[in-house]
Parts: C-alpha cells; structure tokens; sequence
C-alpha cells in the first residue's frame, strides 16, 4: 500500500466517524474513491501520468512536473520557452527544463497561467484543510444547504460525501461553460453528482449574477474550485459574501491555495500531487503514484474538514489546495 492508498484509508475512516456525528453514515471505499479506469484510458504510472497528460521533467537544479491537461497548455508552451516549437511540444518542454533552473520555471509558468510544479515543493502540507475564520457565524441548521459551484473532481466528491451525508447539494454549472467531464467521463460525472440537485444559470449575464448572488448570501455551505480572482466576476467577493452571510462555509478547493503566495497558481491533480511530494523515486527520477491523486484525497479531505465547521457554527472559509493535501498524504509514506 503507497502513500495515496494510506491517506485514503485514514481519510475514508475519519470521515465515517465524523459523518455519523452530525447526519448519516457515510462509508467510502478508499480504493474505489482513488480509482477511475473505468471512466478513462490510463497507463501504468511511471514518468508521465496515467493520463498521459502530465510529466516529469528534469531540470539543472531539481525536478518538475508539467501538466499539458488543456489544448490551451500545449498552446503556452512555446511562450513558456521563449521560442517556436515546430516538434513535439514535450520534446521542446524537456529541452528548455534540462537548461533552466526550477524557480524559473515555475515562475515563468506561473505567470502564463500553465499548470507546473517543483516536485516536493510544498512542505507544509497536511490532510487537514486550514478553516479561515471570516463571518460571525451562527450556523445551526442540521440540514445544510450546499451550492456546488465546483468542477471536475475534487470538489464533486466533496459535494457527493456532503449529499451522502445527508445534506441538500443544489449543483449549479454556467451555461455557457457546462463542467467538461459531463462528456470526458460521463460515468465518473454520474456517480459524483447523483443525489444532487442541478440548475444552470447564465453566468455572463446581470440577471445571472445576481441570481447567484441571491442564492449564495441563503446557503449554508458553498464549494468552488476557482482560484480565487475568477469570483470577482461572479461578484462573489468573499468579504462581501461573508458580510451577508455570516454563518457560510466556503469550500474552496483549489490546486494551490486560496490564500498565502501560491494562490494565484493553476494545477491539477496530477501536477499538485507532485508539488506535494506524493511520487516515488526510481533511480533518482520521480514517478507518479497513481491517476491525479490529489484531487480524490483533497475531495475526502475538504469534506472532512467541513463538519467542524459546521459544528463552530460556519463564518469559515476551508481552504482545501490540492498541492497541501498531497503533501500531507506524502508524509505517510515516509
């Protein structure tokens, strides 16, 4: 059993105990949570992902991990490098790496918006999400009213665990902008969501704003997966929301925090795993664990962190990054 599968195990029994505390039960099996083969063409992970998305790539003075996830990643690259790529853009990527030191990199990424990380740069991690007091609090309902504003992987499981528990989840998606795995992995989109009310709403209009608006300032627990400058033109500044709604809890599951110096950056699963030090080391070169393993963990651990919050009343901001969960997840390996 690694490091991933440990975590899980603890994680899956925390939240057993915690769960049946304030609502029903909920009993996850570890290995299934951490496991999406079903839903994805995946390799054996070794120096790429096993989505075959992400690598490691050595540079003069240590290790990253480059994550191409989107078409709009690959079309950085040569910005990235400073220089046309007509090759194979990893060819080109692992090329400039070999000559330039890691914090460039990840300096020069971090501005473009590409998703890149020192492998084991986040040492402070743990799996406990740091809780941020922002509102008065006053939180007593002991059915909460969950908007799920978030995408993807971790924040749908940590909305999924919340609904299981007994909580009502209203997922509310952009119009213009519908979750992407809805047709990626249609299977896995199920399974995280079912239980879960939908509505979408129009974003890019006034009318949609406020709408929104209007529904966060009445729900007891908002999650999101943004970083943090994409809910200024929602108008859901956090101060502001807090204001008027004192008592919420803000889940914010992000792949580097949403507070402290990284919170800028963009990450994904796989690119916060190594950020966190959640590899393993072959001949001295890093190795993936397993298929995006910060965004299961961090959506079992961002569920957990939010039950005592709830039990303080709410006025919390969980600040749940990817990056730090894998960190803390690494540590039981060691």
């Amino acid at each position: 059993m690694n490091a991933a599968q440990r975590a899980a195990v603890l994680l899956a029994e925390r939240l057993e105990v915690a769960t049946a505390a304030v609502g029903q039960r909920v009993s996850l099996d570890p290995q299934a949570v951490l496991d999406r083969s079903g839903d994805i063409a995946l390799g054996q992970p070794g120096p790429a992902s096993p989505n075959g998305h992400c690598r490691m790539l050595a540079a003069v003075d240590g290790w990253i991990a480059l994550n191409l996830a989107r078409p709009s990643d690959v079309e950085l690259v040569p910005a990235w490098i400073g220089a046309e790529t007509r090759d194979d853009p990893w060819q080109a990527a692992c090329g400039h790496a070999a000559v330039t030191p890691v914090a460039q990199l990840i300096e020069m990424g971090a501005l473009l918006g590409l998703p890149i990380a020192g492998v084991g740069e986040v040492k402070d991690g743990s799996l406990s999400p740091a809780l941020v007091t922002m509102g008065a609090g006053g939180l007593t309902t002991p059915v909460p009213q969950v908007i799920d504003l978030s995408s993807l992987w971790a924040g749908p499981l940590c909305g999924a665990i919340l609904a299981a528990m007994g909580a009502q989840v209203m997922r509310i998606e952009d119009q213009a902008r519908p979750d992407p795995t809805r047709v990626t992995t249609p299977g896995h989109f199920a399974r995280l969501n079912q239980g879960k009310r939908e509505l979408r709403v129009p974003f890019g209009t006034e009318a949609g704003r406020a709408r929104l608006w209007a529904m966060a300032c009445d729900a007891d627990i908002i999650i999101t997966s943004a970083r943090p400058r994409a809910f200024g033109s929602l108008g859901l500044d956090p101060a502001r929301l807090f204001t008027a709604n004192p008592r919420l809890i803000w889940v914010a599951i992000t792949g580097q925090g949403f507070t402290g110096e990284r919170a800028g950056r963009v990450a994904f699963g796989d690119d916060a795993a190594a950020a966190g030090g959640l590899v393993r080391w072959v001949e001295g070169a890093p190795h993936f664990l397993g298929d995006a393993l910060a965004d299961p963990l961090t959506g079992m651990a961002a569920a957990l962190a939010t039950i005592p919050a709830m039990q303080a009343g709410g006025g919390v901001l969980v600040d749940a990054a990817m990056a730090s969960v894998a960190a803390g997840a690494a540590r039981m390996g060691s």
